[in-house]
């Protein structure tokens, strides 16, 4: 069983020529809206990948809280910890380019409700060996709260750095396991890409934490206190990157969860965040595991043989 608290909105999706620079206006052709939130991408996809699901979250009494939930509600995502709120639901408003690339703005609504006794209540009855899922869309005292009690739970938590706030930094050590891009993670520590190796080694061993750091295209780094590692990602022409960092979250968790070691874990989620790239749109994009796994064959068929 996974237990994420986070968020969950309406995404409102307008597909643009390019990103449009400060009060510069540019033409687009599409606009559609579709599930998403950060919490919920990361639950619907740990539910895709296999695992079961229990969702600690907020939504609105608006008309958009039915569309956000819905996805959730059909794969079959457990909403017993969701609480709705009077006044709206969370709505993120986003701009997607010729290649794929994108700029959000989120606009809280219910998540903004979220405090402390929501992480009392999604970390109830959770021990040792449990997984939380958390994000950073959602107010960061619950947040933070949540990591707390799961330390001294004994709960593995997962902490996805996104979107990256001015207290990141304040919490960031308190995770088992901290996910970041490679933006956050330079952040964060002030490393580039030329001493990123040596700074996650270096952030692992001092917090004694895993940190993954995704890096597009580039795959997958990781560090643990005892070894480093990386995985790649599928060769793909991106239609959409929204949801992309989300997709790999749930499918990490869902492959911990079910006993994987972390590098396999970690190629299963990469390659899941890649297939997510393919389709518009954050959940409805998101792949299931027979997708992944059959991509994942495809993969290691083409990887030529040790000589």
């Amino acid at each position: 069983m996974i237990t994420v608290l986070g968020s969950t909105n309406l995404d409102l999706i307008g597909t643009v020529s390019r990103i449009p620079r400060p009060g510069e206006t540019v033409p687009g052709d599409r606009f559609a809206s579709a599930a998403g939130g950060k919490g919920a991408n990361q639950a619907l996809a740990a539910r895709r990948a296999g695992a079961e699901v229990r969702m600690f979250a907020a939504a609105g009494t608006d008309s958009f809280a039915d569309e956000a939930l819905a996805l959730l509600r059909a794969d079959g995502v457990d909403l017993t910890g969701l609480r709705i709120v009077e006044g709206p639901t969370g709505i993120a408003m986003i701009f997607v380019d010729a290649h794929g690339e994108n700029v959000i703005a989120i606009l809280p609504g219910a998540n903004g409700t979220m405090g402390k006794p929501d992480a009392e209540r999604a970390l109830d009855g959770l021990g040792i060996g449990s997984i939380l899922l958390l994000q950073q869309e959602i107010p960061q005292a619950a947040t933070r709260h949540a990591l707390e009690l799961a330390r001294e739970k004994g709960v593995i938590s997962i902490l996805n750095t996104a979107p990256f706030l001015d207290n990141t930094k304040d919490i960031a050590d308190l995770a088992s396991i901290l996910v970041a891009n490679e933006t956050e993670f330079q952040l964060l520590t002030g490393a580039g890409l030329d001493t990123l190796e040596s700074a996650m080694s270096d952030w692992a061993k001092s917090n004694n934490q895993t940190v993954i750091v995704t890096l597009g295209a580039d795959g997958v780094r990781a560090a643990t206190p005892e070894r480093s590692l990386s995985v790649p990602s599928l060769k793909i022409e991106p239609v959409d990157t929204v949801g992309a960092g989300d997709t790999f979250c749930g499918y990490l968790a869902a492959g911990l969860d079910r006993g994987l070691d972390l590098e396999t874990a970690l190629r299963q989620a990469a390659v899941a965040g890649s297939l997510a790239c393919l389709k518009p749109g954050a959940q409805p994009a998101i792949p299931n595991r027979a997708e992944v796994e059959a991509a994942l064959a495809e993969l290691s068929q083409s990887v030529p043989s040790p000589s």
